[in-house]
């Protein structure tokens, strides 16, 4: 019998607002399946300038004669909708993600996410 393997999508909070935009890392762990345990990282959700957001993939960053480029980590195997569908995942969860209910901290005043905790705390 096999497993169905699940993907939750979790965020890392960019709560000190450098770079401009960015709102938060996000990581796929995957659970059931050939991957479970594992998790896929290098995820970005950005706000962009013009309203909405965007999500960016996992790269690598390369130089050739000086220019810099992008190697794609997760390219569509046939169907180049199927980065979309994981795209609308990663925007969908962080919209329910926002939506959930916020701490904030008694010294920094600060709000963070349930379950974390805030960086002045030692």
């Amino acid at each position: 019998m096999k497993r169905r393997m699940t993907v939750t999508v979790k965020f890392n909070v960019n709560d000190k607002g450098s770079p401009a935009g960015k709102l938060a890392d996000a990581e796929l762990h995957f659970s059931g399946g050939p991957l479970d345990g594992l998790k896929l990282v290098g995820f970005a959700l950005w706000e962009r300038r013009t309203g909405g957001r965007n999500v960016t993939f996992p790269a690598r960053q390369y130089s050739v004669n000086g220019e810099r480029r992008s190697f794609a980590l997760l390219r569509p195997a046939a169907d180049a909708s199927s980065q979309d569908k994981l795209r609308d995942l990663i925007l969908d969860s962080y919209k329910e993600f926002e939506t959930e209910v916020e701490a904030t901290c008694a010294d920094c005043e600060r709000s963070y996410g349930p379950g974390a905790r805030c960086r002045c705390e030692s």
